[in-house]
C-alpha cells in the first residue's frame, strides 16, 4: 500500500472554493480500482491550505497519476492548478501490508 499526504497551498480568494473545484477529481479517485482512501481537510493552521490524505494499493497508485481525470484537474489552467497559490508538498511511505493494521505509525513534522 501507499500512503500520501499532500500539502495544497491554495490562494486566499480561492480557499472557500476549493472543495467545488475538487469535486470531480475527488470523485473519480474515489472511484479508481486499488483506491483504499481518499479524503481532503481544510488546514487549522492556515485556512488557505488543504491537506489530502489517500491511500492506494502499490499498482494503483502509479495508474492515478497517468488517469484522464488527474492529468486534466492539475494541467496547466486546470481547475486545482488555477487555485493553486503554490508548489503543493508531497509526503509518501511505501507500507508492506494490505490494511491500515500494517501502517504502523506515521509522523509528519
Amino acid at each position: 500500500m501507499i500512503f500520501i499526504v499532500v500539502k495544497f497551498p491554495v490562494k486566499p480568494e480561492m480557499a472557500d472554493q476549493w472543495p467545488e473545484l475538487t469535486r470531480e477529481f475527488t470523485e473519480a479517485t474515489r472511484a479508481e480500482p486499488g483506491n483504499k482512501w481518499f479524503d481532503w481537510s481544510r488546514s487549522l493552521d492556515d485556512p488557505n491550505e488543504y491537506v489530502l490524505v489517500e491511500a492506494f494499493d502499490d499498482d494503483a497508485a502509479e495508474a492515478h497519476v497517468k488517469s484522464d481525470h488527474f492529468q486534466a484537474a492539475t494541467a496547466e489552467g486546470g481547475p486545482m492548478h488555477s487555485a493553486l497559490a503554490a508548489t503543493p508538498k508531497i509526503i509518501s511511505r511505501q507500507i508492506d501490508g494490505d490494511d491500515w493494521d500494517a501502517m504502523g505509525e506515521l509522523q509528519i513534522g
